[in-house]
């Protein structure tokens, strides 16, 4: 019996139009409906009005010609505070289709998105945007009023508003949210004073993750000035070409190889000291790991992080773990200290450094990148490099041309690095590491915000205020 959970429910506690299953009744659900019962608690919708997007035509179509946000999952999930630092990451549609189309639903300054399809559950507040439109994977709260929206956002992603929401999603193939579920959230109402210090936490962490961006961009911008490489996105994509300067040379007869702003990207490179990023006397030794399969899946186990786990800032928290024997010595496939991680498949070309051995398996669409000499280029240098236009169109132009995205490891150890003087790498690894420095700032702060919201519920509300004097001083 190790191991197994019982929980002992009365016949008068249970509604049968509603779900009755054992999941909705694990002792972790009924420990939160138990403290929120001793607190004083209003329903999510009481506070807000929910909306969601209908059945619209399909869009992606527009994408490349659209002007206003379209909210996704990926868009929300690792990001509590949308600004407009992530317009680049979103797609976009016409604003005229989003309004003609009365299925597609519009959310405001200070409205919140909770993601309902896929990864469902995680808040987020909108900010810096006038507006932006919904699509299906996500549901918005509009109209908040009676709470602190950046509070409520709070509470939504703290373990009282998130595990909430995880027990009300529907138990269908693919777990997802409904709106009528979501209404029914208990909502912690802390004073005015406890919900002003989680404001002032959550606009702090704002300013720091913005000084993180501007820190990051100036490393990259100073990279790209220093390799001189001009502007591509105005060159027109028309280029003739001789059978000699093309499948002779490339084996590549696809039109998109051979758009005019890689032979300018070229032209650049040419202009310094460069290397191949891997073979016989590349910048790096070049590994990879496995791909287990789902049958080494399992609930509790070692984190296995896939491409769409991990960003150039960043590894999420990965949903899937391993079998911890998966293989006699797990460990052999952690990634260690200052290797950097390179996605080959789906989304070609993220590069992230390590930066301290972590117990995790990675997929085998990434790519352990070890530097063989830093006293020539630095990790967190290469990384930047990595992440660059430079290096993205090398990516984009070896991987065109398939349904789904793949770099070959072979195209990999060709791409050209630049190499520039020590003293120049030091002063962009500097800023590189600023950048997440403050990142990291800006995350702390969040977890504070939600440490205190679950110490007020737990404590009180004097408590959790005394512990963030503490720990914001």
């Amino acid at each position: 019996m190790d191991g197994l959970e019982c929980s002992e429910i009365m016949f008068s506690q249970i509604d049968l139009g509603d779900r009755f299953d054992s999941d909705y009744y694990t002792k972790n659900y009924l420990h939160i409906s138990a403290q929120l019962a001793k607190v004083l608690t209003k329903k999510l919708g009481k506070l807000s009005t929910t909306v969601a997007s209908a059945f619209y035509p399909a869009a992606t179509q527009l994408y490349s010609e659209g002007d206003t946000a379209f909210a996704r999952c990926v868009d929300c999930v690792s990001y509590p505070i949308i600004t407009n630092d992530q317009d680049s990451k979103f797609e976009k549609i016409p604003y005229v289709f989003g309004k003609e189309n009365k299925g597609i639903a519009f959310i405001n300054t200070g409205d919140i998105i909770i993601t309902k399809v896929g990864t469902p559950c995680y808040a987020s507040i909108l900010t810096d945007y006038g507006e932006i439109a919904l699509s299906r994977t996500v549901m918005g709260l509009t109209a908040i009023h009676g709470i602190d929206p950046y509070y409520l956002m709070v509470f939504l992603r703290s373990k009282y508003g998130f595990e909430q929401l995880f027990r009300q999603r529907e138990l269908t193939i693919q777990y997802q949210l409904t709106l009528p579920r979501v209404k029914a959230i208990d909502v912690f109402m802390a004073e005015d004073a406890l919900q002003k210090a989680i404001k002032n936490l959550c606009k702090e962490s704002k300013e720091l993750q913005k000084k993180a961006n501007d820190a990051y961009r100036i490393a990259e911008h100073s990279f790209i000035k220093i390799v001189n490489c001009p502007d591509l996105s105005a060159l027109n994509t028309c280029s003739v070409k001789k059978m000699t300067e093309s499948f002779a040379l490339s084996g590549r007869l696809d039109a998109e190889y051979y758009q005019p702003k890689y032979d300018v990207l070229f032209a650049a490179l040419s202009t310094n000291k460069t290397k191949k990023l891997g073979g016989a006397n590349g910048i790096v030794n070049i590994g990879k790991s496995i791909e287990p399969g789902s049958d080494a899946y399992v609930e509790d186990g070692i984190p296995f992080v896939r491409v769409s786990d991990v960003s150039k800032f960043e590894i999420s928290e990965p949903e899937i773990k391993l079998r911890s024997d998966i293989l006699p010595n797990p460990e052999v496939l952690f990634p260690q200290k200052d290797t950097i991680l390179l996605s080959k498949d789906g989304s070609v070309g993220i590069a992230y450094k390590i930066e301290s051995t972590i117990p995790v398996i990675t997929s085998g669409a990434l790519l352990h990148l070890t530097v063989r000499n830093k006293a020539e280029v630095l990790p967190d240098y290469l990384t930047l490099v990595l992440n660059s236009p430079i290096v993205q169109l090398q990516a984009e132009r070896d991987s065109n041309g398939a349904i789904i995205q793949h770099w070959k490891p072979s195209e990999i150890e060709n791409v050209i690095i630049p190499v520039l003087d020590m003293d120049i790498q030091k002063e962009i690894a500097t800023k590189v590491r600023e950048s997440f420095a403050l990142r990291k700032q800006s995350k702390q702060l969040l977890e504070y915000a939600k440490q205190a919201v679950e110490m007020a519920i737990e404590q009180g509300e004097d408590v959790a205020l005394e512990w963030l004097k503490d720990k914001v001083n």
